[in-house]
This record gives C-alpha cells, structure tokens and sequence, in this order.
C-alpha cells in the first residue's frame, strides 16, 4: 500500500470533460509494481475507488480516476487529495 498527497488532474487539458489523473510519486511505482499498466484500489480522501495505471509522456506515471468516484469524494480536477494506493486483486 502506498499513501500520499496527490493532485487531481485532467489527462488532457484541452478536453474539459474527459479524464481524470493523480500522478504517482515516482519514488512509490516500484512499491506498486514497476511502471506498466496495472488495476489499483484504494481511496482518495478516505473514499473507496478503483482505476488502472498509466504511463504518462516524459517519464510519468499516474492513475486514473472516474467521475463517480471524484464525486463520491468530493473532488474535482485542480483539488489535492490525500491517496492510498495498492495494486487490485481479481
């Protein structure tokens, strides 16, 4: 499980309504599995969501996050959440 403090970005800004990221902190993606694509469970702001890693441009690495699951937290992009994160058991 790895814990921090992220902030709520758009995948891509020209695209107001489309997806939602936290980028991961790169000293945690070893912790979480390495730099692939992977499905995580855990909370933002102690709210349970679920989403699936992405490699960004540049050497990144986040995860994705819903709309409902912004919502549930009370979220929106531009706001820090505090994460915990782990990778997702079938």
């Amino acid at each position: 499980m790895a814990s921090f403090r992220g902030r709520i970005r758009r995948w891509r800004e020209d695209k107001p309504g489309g997806l939602a990221v936290i980028d991961i902190l790169p000293e945690l993606v070893a912790d979480l599995g390495g730099r692939r694509q992977m499905r995580m469970a855990g909370t933002l702001n102690g709210v349970a969501f679920t989403g699936s890693t992405m490699l960004v441009a540049g050497g990144g690495f986040c995860v994705g996050v819903s709309r409902a699951a912004l919502n549930a937290a009370g979220l929106s992009a531009g706001d820090d959440a505090d994460v915990q994160l782990d990778r997702a058991t079938l």
